[in-house]
């Protein structure tokens, strides 16, 4: 069987190291991968076409901010792609991320439509295919929703508008662009996401729930070290209002000395804002550090207020961390009473209260690496591969 991948980007975040770990596993059965991408080109990533043009890139970005014209643009990019899928001739498709400024998706989607022998299979990683605008727009909130959210409250989050939004037009034509397949499956990495996606028009088609897996080979317990203070840890790749930034600052100011708080992923800029009881550590791309900075934390916060799934809480829990999460979107479904708490979001004097009774010796190492254990990479692998070659998935 062939598959083609398409993604931004390939070896590179999540989805990058989703594709490159399916491909890999496919290709360990005995079939045959290609992956497409648009973004940041690797001439050493295997199996791998890359599509894009950093001019129509930027072209694309300008469009975007001035007409909210995200997803119809880079026609050469797509011809492109469009004369490797007739050449490569695959028998599934499995779209990742097709925004991110490298493609014109209707483009892309009215050639497949015509493939009607080709399996397609989509994983939705956000909420952009069903948004006028945001990829997340559950923090500030949609205005008008119609099958999805025709106009989001915010047009400042990814992909970003800053003039002319044009959100209805754009919901139109992602809404006819996306309908009336005969070849649809759609994956989503959250039972949040399934529940949101079936209020939407892609409720025509199966939404399987998938979830996405760590490698627990590099995410477990290590030594800790001594600590003279309760350490509390916050991880994200790029710390905005919707990762709970300020609610850290605010939470520090209320803490007592006993406490001590480290946030990874902030930037150079953000560091020199933080009160003295919050170490700021820039993103890491060493998971050995990472893991360690894990296993010295008593006990990890995700204060985001919008996750699809908030893979930082897993890999936390993998390292034998107990956590303490909002009750917002897809988070809450990794957070058990076995290895953590769930307090309401926004809401810092319940979360200062939480912190000042958690009970530290409740929640063991045990618990939470066997609960981290449900979203094993291999888990995720193995369910994708089912409904690759056409199997029921155990979670559908």
């Amino acid at each position: 069987m062939k598959v083609l991948f398409i993604n931004s980007v390939v070896d590179f975040g999540s989805t990058g190291k989703i594709v490159r770990q399916l491909s890999d596993a496919l290709i360990q059965e005995g079939h045959e991968t290609l992956i497409a991408y648009g973004r940041n080109y690797d001439e050493n990533a295997a199996n791998s076409y890359y599509i894009g043009d950093k001019l129509a890139t930027y072209w694309h970005v300008g469009m975007t901010r001035l007409f909210g014209q995200h997803g119809l643009h880079s026609n050469k990019a797509t011809t492109r792609l469009i004369r490797k899928i007739e050449s490569y001739n695959p028998d599934v498709i499995h779209i990742h991320n097709i925004h991110g400024y490298y493609l014109n998706v209707k483009m892309l989607m009215n050639h497949l439509k015509n493939r009607p022998h080709t399996r397609i299979v989509w994983t939705h990683h956000d909420c952009w295919a069903f948004s006028g605008s945001s990829a997340y727009f559950s923090y500030s909130g949609c205005k008008v929703w119609d099958q999805g959210c025709v106009e989001c409250v915010s047009t400042k989050e990814y992909p970003e508008v800053k003039l002319f939004a044009n959100q209805k037009e754009n919901f139109k034509w992602k809404r006819e662009a996306f309908s009336n397949f005969n070849n649809l499956n759609i994956v989503v990495p959250s039972e949040w996401l399934k529940n949101l996606e079936m209020d939407t028009f892609f409720n025509e088609y199966p939404i399987t729930r998938i979830y996405n897996g760590i490698d627990l080979e590099v995410f477990k317990p290590q030594e800790p070290t001594q600590n003279k203070k309760i350490e509390i840890l916050g991880v994200a790749n790029l710390w905005e209002t919707r990762k709970g930034l300020q609610d850290f600052i605010e939470l520090a100011k209320r803490l007592d000395e006993r406490y001590h708080i480290t946030l990874v992923g902030v930037s150079e800029s953000q560091i020199t804002t933080l009160p003295q009881n919050i170490t700021g550590v820039q993103r890491t791309n060493n998971q050995q550090e990472l893991v360690q900075l894990y296993s010295n934390t008593d006990v990890y916060l995700n204060l985001s207020v919008e996750e699809t799934l908030g893979m930082t809480t897993i890999e936390a829990l993998a390292t034998g961390t107990p956590v303490i999460t909002y009750d917002k979107t897809a988070v809450p479904e990794v957070v058990t009473e076995a290895v953590g708490k769930v307090v309401a979001a926004n809401d810092i004097d319940a979360l200062v209260n939480t912190l000042e009774t958690f009970s530290f010796d409740a929640y063991t190492i045990d618990q939470c690496v066997a609960r981290a254990h449900e979203f094993a990479k291999e888990s995720m692998i193995k369910n994708y591969i089912k409904m690759l070659i056409n199997e029921e998935t155990a979670n559908g």
